[in-house]
């Protein structure tokens, strides 16, 4: 699988009938962290007014509308539009990873066709994306935790806005999953990544939260960063700074070393000169 870095190439391609534009500015910012967004897109039915709402922002960040007529009612022509392609992207051979941006299961497949050819593929999505999509990316992020605007997307006043702007989802009577158990998926990433003594790193505690389940986000929990999430638990210990940070789960592992203040520096007592 392709790694990717600030200098990976990537493709977004986002599913404007499944997706609000409230959500754009937020989403590519933190794409940005993974690559540079080379080729963006977004697909629709541009001649009816539900998409009204997008063109600030597809003048704003240069993103590309493609359009696709709805031939048939009940029908989503923009998904085998977008489908297509991305085929075409990955044949191309210029790009390094796909983000697809839409909340609807029918990209699942897509999805693991592009991982299967070696690219790198995140999803970025509602809270009520199906399980099928958010399992077949490498990387799933839920807009709710993107930004002022996407948290504000998840409160109940907000869905009638999302309609209005466009986010149309096929998915609309799916419920919210709810999120894991916390501590159960923290001490079993502990478990798992462990030495002898009980310590696990906690980059080994990350990566495997990332393998275990793609959609694992800290800002899911209240937390910015992953190191914040650990050390707010009661029932983890960590010792360490910076890149040496390790895990344990109390009353498994030896206390962890004290933070001694930094000593200072013995006066020097000299013998009076004789």
């Amino acid at each position: 699988m392709t790694t990717t870095s600030s200098t990976a190439r990537l493709a977004v391609l986002i599913d404007a009938d499944n997706t609000s534009p409230k959500h754009v500015s937020a989403l590519l910012e933190e794409l940005a962290t993974y690559g540079v967004a080379t080729v963006k897109r977004a697909y629709g039915d541009w001649t009816t007014p539900q998409l009204g709402g997008w063109k600030a922002q597809l003048n704003r960040h240069a993103i590309v509308p493609v359009q696709q007529f709805a031939y048939t009612t009940g029908k989503n022509a923009t998904d085998s539009a977008l489908i297509i392609d991305a085929m075409d992207l990955l044949y191309s051979g210029n790009l390094d990873a796909f983000a697809l941006v839409s909340s609807d299961s029918d990209f699942t497949r897509l999805a693991t066709r592009l991982r299967e050819s070696g690219k790198t593929v995140y999803g970025l999505g509602l809270r009520k994306t199906p399980q099928s999509l958010v399992a077949a990316v490498d990387t799933f992020i839920y807009l709710e935790v993107l930004g002022e605007q996407g948290a504000a997307s998840s409160s109940p006043a907000s869905v009638g806005e999302d309609e209005a702007d466009g986010a149309q989802t096929a998915e609309e009577a799916e419920p919210v999953a709810p999120l894991p158990n916390l501590q159960s998926l923290l001490s079993r990433a502990v478990n798992a990544t462990s030495d002898d003594d009980g310590w696990a790193h906690l980059s080994a505690i990350g990566s495997y939260l990332r393998s275990a389940d793609s959609s694992f986000d800290p800002r899911l929990y209240g937390a910015a960063k992953l190191v914040t999430l650990v050390e707010g638990q009661g029932y983890l210990t960590t010792s360490g700074t910076g890149a040496g940070i390790r895990v344990g789960l109390k009353g498994q592992v030896a206390p962890a070393p004290r933070k001694t203040a930094a000593r200072t520096s013995a006066k020097k007592t000299t013998q009076p000169k004789g």
